[in-house]
């Protein structure tokens, strides 16, 4: 297979995998699953990005200190980002869409679709980035594309559980609330088909693209999804977080050493 159908693959089955997967989770109203599936998604976000992303992206560029501070520039950027998001959207001292993807448990009454249609929006964005950044990393390497695939899609899997409540609390039937994944989805196809092509003119501009997607992967692993996992700091849920976030690390290892970069 060539890069390009790679891209087109990875792209095109990792968001549909992604929703449902789920959908499958959301359906069965298996919360449960929710938490390990966000332990697991922190350990596969930060072993991708220590593991593979950040080394192949130090060792294309010629400046080093350069590449350190584009990826503290993307943390910071990410941070202003996700403010600005808050900012518009929340009101008074409370975010509702932000409030029910970080506690399941809340019974609000149904909000005219305003929390799902927004979420829908940011979500599809964020898939048409996913998609530029698995183009950069498989037009670097293969074994860099397939390592950022896994991780995008492990984190992909709760963010998309959390969307998909959230679409069911804004009054969207179930079948819709799949539809609209769906169709979210797709941007992920679609950022990965136009970065081939705008990124074939510029190899100098993939380990800056590198760099910011490390710095994505680190923002989303440590400022959203780790503070969830001190809401439980019983001694039995720290073992299970420690052991799914190694897990999610050992998943990235495994997955280079199955393509031969390792051993």
């Amino acid at each position: 297979m060539t890069v390009f159908s790679w891209i087109l693959v990875s792209s095109f089955f990792g968001g549909i995998l992604s929703v449902a997967a789920a959908a499958l989770v959301a359906l069965n109203a298996r919360t449960a699953w929710i938490p390990m599936l966000i332990s697991y998604a922190i350990g596969a976000l930060l072993g991708a990005v220590f593991l593979e992303i950040l080394p192949h992206a130090f060792s294309l560029t010629k400046n080093m200190e350069s590449m350190a501070a584009t990826v503290l520039f993307g943390i910071l950027l990410f941070f202003v980002l996700e403010k600005l998001v808050l900012w518009r959207h929340c009101h008074g001292e409370e975010c509702e869409a932000h409030a029910v993807t970080h506690d399941h448990d809340h019974t609000h009454g149904h909000d005219h679709g305003r929390s799902g249609m927004m979420i829908t929006i940011g979500d599809t964005f964020h898939n048409f980035v996913d998609g530029i950044l698995i183009a950069a990393a498989f037009m670097t390497d293969f074994k860099l594309g397939a390592v950022t695939a896994l991780a995008i899609i492990a984190h992909e899997i709760p963010q998309e559980v959390g969307d998909f409540l959230i679409l069911l609390h804004s009054g969207y039937t179930k079948r819709q609330a799949i539809m609209l994944n769906l169709m979210s989805s797709l941007a992920t196809l679609l950022g990965g088909m136009l970065a081939y092509f705008a990124l074939k003119g510029v190899q100098d501009w993939i380990p800056s693209i590198l760099g910011l997607a490390s710095a994505s992967m680190i923002y989303v692993a440590v400022a959203d999804l780790i503070p969830g996992l001190h809401k439980r700091p019983e001694l039995r849920a720290t073992v299970q977080q420690v052991t799914l976030i190694g897990l999610g690390v050992g998943s990235i290892w495994l997955t280079k050493w199955l393509l031969g970069d390792l051993g």
